[in-house]
């Protein structure tokens, strides 16, 4: 059944944008793509740098946070003919990882962690790492969002922390986080569909409209999430109801969502 029918589903996705309108269509609704992701700067240099201080140094954790930075650093690696010394370094230490592509990256080169966040959040890793009784230095793989948090967050717990930033994202364009804010400020969609915290931050970083967003959410316009850690974040800025897909895909997220406006249909 097209329960989507007639209906207008945001989506605030830059990367796969297309794939999940593709799909919101064939379930009957209408997709609307504004990209609130920001663009991803990938930095050679601190990359290159990183990977080199990674093989030299010595460090009680390893610690991958996404795939996207464990993918970069591993290319750069491999353009600067290290990339076998870095997969050794990694097999040979104390690997804390969170998140599915962090996760897949991981068993393409038969890397196996010794920690692993359960729910996929780095909340969760630090709680593994805080019960964990080695304290010293830690590679920190991580970009430009709750950087300084987590880094602080190791050192509240005695680690010296070394930070590898290999990727950052520029914010979005304001005119595509303004568009979006006025379908929900309006009620013209009847879902929103994020991909990543990133997207949520972005979108309420704007202190005046936090309060309006937030009542449109809780109102009539649904709030979807791919997965746990984007979940959370629409969670902690006051959004009550967040749906959410077992299997943390982007099909099974439009799939729920279809079934979602289907149980709502036959509730009437």
């Amino acid at each position: 059944m097209s329960e989507l029918q007639g209906k207008r589903v945001a989506v605030a996705a830059d990367r796969r944008a297309e794939e999940i309108g593709t799909l919101i269509r064939n379930f009957g609704g209408e997709p609307v793509v504004y990209s609130i992701q920001g663009k991803m700067n990938l930095d050679e240099s601190t990359s290159a740098g990183n990977v080199r201080d990674l093989i030299a140094g010595s460090f009680d954790w390893v610690i991958l946070t996404t795939g996207i930075g464990a993918r970069t650093l591993a290319d750069s690696a491999h353009k600067n003919e290290l990339h076998e010394d870095f997969i050794e370094k990694l097999r040979t230490s104390r690997l804390a990882i969170r998140g599915k592509k962090t996760t897949d990256w991981m068993k393409e080169h038969q890397l196996k962690p010794e920690l692993l966040a359960a729910d996929g959040t780095m909340a969760e890793l630090m709680k593994e790492l805080r019960a964990a009784p080695e304290r010293g230095s830690v590679f920190l793989q991580a970009y430009n969002l709750d950087d300084a948090k987590w880094k602080s967050t190791l050192e509240e717990m005695g680690h010296e922390v070394y930070l590898s930033q290999p990727y950052s994202f520029e914010k979005p364009k304001t005119a595509h986080l303004q568009e979006l804010k006025m379908e929900i400020f309006d009620q013209s969609v009847e879902a929103v569909v994020f991909t990543s915290k990133t997207q949520v931050k972005n979108l309420f970083e704007d202190t005046e409209d936090q309060e309006t967003l937030i009542h449109k959410f809780n109102d009539q316009v649904l709030a979807v999430a791919v997965g746990k850690v984007t979940a959370k974040e629409l969670e902690d800025q006051g959004i009550t109801e967040v749906l959410q897909p077992e299997n943390q895909k982007m099909g099974a997220m439009v799939v729920k969502l279809n079934q979602y406006f289907k149980q709502l249909t036959q509730s009437y």
